[in-house]
């Protein structure tokens, strides 16, 4: 069965870290860029970070730079995105998604949602 499952998340104090990853069954990750979103309730999902097939490309939104890393291990199968300096408005429901080739991080362009990982960022 085709599908990518999140990890990782849970409660963690401003200015903590935590590590998602996305894992994926039932195909090979390899041809696939991956992005990570995010939804907070009442507001739109948004694109938090993409990463081509190979690794070569990056996305961050201008919300995570310097906070964030997006990163990949082909032969895991499995995508990470490591958070650091976590803020409060990062609390979210985090998914990740696949799409075939590299253009944007805009959640219209991806596939194949997980189910995702809740991220809460509170003292």
């Amino acid at each position: 069965q085709l599908q990518l499952v999140e990890s990782g998340g849970g409660l963690v104090q401003p200015g903590g870290s935590l590590r998602l990853s996305c894992a994926a069954s039932g195909f090979t990750l390899d041809y696939y860029a991956i992005g990570w979103f995010r939804q907070a309730p009442g507001k739109e999902r948004e694109g938090v970070s993409c990463i081509s097939s190979k690794g070569g490309r990056t996305y961050y939104a201008d919300s995570v730079k310097g906070r964030f890393t997006i990163s990949r291990d082909n032969a895991k199968n499995t995508v990470y995105l490591q958070m650091s300096s976590l803020k409060p408005e990062d609390t979210a429901v985090y998914h990740c998604a696949r799409r075939w080739g590299w253009s944007t991080c805009a959640d219209y362009e991806y596939e194949s949602w997980g189910q995702g990982t809740q991220v809460t960022v509170s003292s």
